[in-house]
């Protein structure tokens, strides 16, 4: 396996460091009950894990009126602020170990997310995360998100870091096209939300069944 000088990794987070399937999808099909919408499968709802709340809805309903995509993301975040207490998500396996030991290697780990700032803080703290990321962006921190290359290069310049030194990781092809738009090296995870045929065709440069795995490059 080719070795690089990798100096930053940015992760995303559901479905990458935290298993929160169950729990977004639940409160979409919630969401989509209370207000009378076609309530859609579990596979329809976990293909927008990874978007903002409005763009996921948005293209789970393309000829919805706004004021009706508006009332799913007050609702949605509401159930989900709500369950997330009763039903709190857990990280992946060998999450913490991998994050102890790139912090060991001095490679510096960071967060581009499309979850709200306020949420994303909130389980970092709660799990724990907080001290292994000294820099996060949330959804609202950058006007374009992913696919969109912004919240990398936005990275990289507050950090001074150069995209060849830089690995991105994610769990759904957004997330690679996002590195890939940035000129980062790419890595899909295959435990999320997207299958590995799906992170190959986004063209990821690495493929990994578990975490941990990044460490061999």
């Amino acid at each position: 396996m080719k070795m690089m000088n990798i100096k930053l990794i940015i992760f995303d987070f559901d479905g990458t460091l935290a298993d929160t399937n169950k729990l977004i999808v639940a409160c979409k099909q919630e969401t989509m009950r209370r207000l009378g919408l076609e309530v859609m499968d579990e596979k329809i709802c976990a293909s927008t894990i990874g978007l903002s709340a409005a763009i996921g809805f948005r293209q789970t309903y393309p000829d919805a009126p706004e004021e009706t995509i508006e009332k799913c993301v007050t609702v949605y975040r509401a159930l989900f602020e709500e369950r997330k207490l009763t039903e709190p998500p857990e990280l992946f396996p060998n999450v913490m170990s991998t994050l102890e030991a790139l912090k060991e290697k001095g490679v510096i780990c960071t967060i581009a997310s499309s979850r709200n700032s306020q949420s994303l803080s909130g389980f970092l703290d709660t799990m724990g995360l907080k001290d292994y990321f000294p820099y996060v962006l949330g959804g609202d921190d950058t006007p374009l998100l992913k696919p969109n290359p912004d919240p990398v290069l936005r990275t990289l310049e507050d950090l001074g870091i150069a995209a060849e030194n830089t690995l991105v990781i994610g769990d759904m092809p957004f997330d690679i096209l996002m590195g890939k738009k940035a000129g980062a090296y790419t890595c899909g995870v295959t435990y999320g939300n997207a299958d590995r045929k799906s992170l190959e065709e986004a063209g990821a440069d690495f493929i990994f069944d578990s975490i941990e795995e990044i460490l061999k490059i």
